[in-house]
């Protein structure tokens, strides 16, 4: 069976570790980038599957009508993204900020380690690695001060939670298996649609990291390619706080580099090309909307230095029928993941 003509997105943050820590403080080992010495901090954790969960493929149902008009392909196939106003309740959105809220109170940051996404160097970190298959925790590469201690309260610090809480929490497998997210890849021609990763972005107040300009298809790779990638707005996205921007129709001049996993970590296979930042556009997005995102759209976000966050959701659908997902992908399952439905 051919892969889906339509294909999409891998979704946000590139990701460097730079550090490990343990306690209250991060280690003072330092490192070298660009002649400056900084740190940086993962963390992870892991919650075990609540039993009211169910992680088999057998109720994957068959798909559902398309949901996308004939004039929302077409402009999803000429500029590579569309937004979707109104696609979550606020009653939906709120849930999920809620739930997030539990998960981040309950984490306590023994463990942890940091990331930039501007720094290429190769990931090594096991934590890294693991969070494909766990919820973990990332911090902001400035939230901690020079004694290596947190420089405001941990909710405030956390630069996004990932890579699977489709798998593990119910509030946000809920959103994930949805029939609203089953039937636009029914639109969009997948046969076995699956995520194979799931984030919530805080893009906190003040230290909200860069996301340098990328394509999703360098992160998660199929053959032939298929990653599309979903962003839920869960406040407000503006110019001010860091919405996402994108140059459209980028889509159509290929994929530009991969990032390689290895036996000595994970490299990109040739360098980022440059971008003209006067052919992005800004997405700015009201909470509950939504954008769809073509696996090889360049797009990327700016630092958030305002006094308000952007919390967000982002999911990446590959279609498992008739494309094979690489074995140098950074994300390697030990359990094949569980698809959205099968045609």
């Amino acid at each position: 069976a051919p892969c889906a003509t339509v294909n999409g997105l891998y979704g946000h943050a590139r990701v460097a570790l730079l550090g490990i820590k343990s306690g209250n403080c991060i280690d003072q080992t330092k490192r070298k980038r660009d002649g400056k010495q900084f740190r940086a901090t993962l963390l992870h954790w892991s919650i075990p599957i609540p039993c009211s969960v169910h992680t088999s493929t057998s109720a994957a149902a068959m798909p559902p009508a398309g949901s996308l008009t004939a004039d929302q392909l077409s402009f999803f196939e000429k500029n590579g993204y569309l937004v979707l106003e109104s696609f979550s309740s606020a009653e939906e959105v709120q849930a999920m900020r809620d739930r997030m809220a539990q998960l981040v109170d309950g984490f306590d940051g023994a463990d942890s380690s940091v990331f930039s996404t501007k720094d290429h160097r190769q990931l090594k970190d096991d934590y890294f690695f693991k969070s494909a298959e766990n919820i973990s925790f990332f911090f902001e590469e400035k939230a901690f001060g020079d004694d290596g201690c947190l420089r405001q309260p941990k909710e405030l610090s956390i630069n996004k939670v990932g890579h699977a809480l489709h798998d593990h929490d119910p509030v946000f497998k809920k959103f994930a298996f949805s029939e609203n997210i089953s039937s636009l890849f029914s639109s969009l021609g997948y046969k076995r649609p699956a995520v194979i990763q799931s984030m919530y972005i805080f893009k906190q107040p003040g230290i909200g990291g860069e996301v340098v300009p990328h394509q999703d298809n360098t992160f998660l790779y199929t053959e032939p390619l298929s990653c599309t990638g979903l962003w839920l707005a869960l406040e407000d996205a503006t110019i001010t706080n860091g919405c996402l921007w994108a140059i459209p129709g980028s889509h159509k001049n290929g994929l530009k580099r991969r990032m390689i996993r290895d036996e000595n970590g994970t490299h990109f296979d040739r360098p980022s090309p440059l971008y003209d930042q006067k052919e992005f556009v800004p997405l700015e997005m009201k909470s509950g909307d939504f954008v769809v995102i073509h696996g090889d759209l360049v797009h990327q976000s700016f630092e958030n230095l305002s006094p308000v966050s952007r919390h967000a959701l982002s999911l990446h659908v590959v279609d498992m029928e008739g494309c094979k997902w690489s074995k140098d992908n950074w994300i390697q399952r030990k359990t094949a993941p569980e698809p959205l439905y099968v045609s």
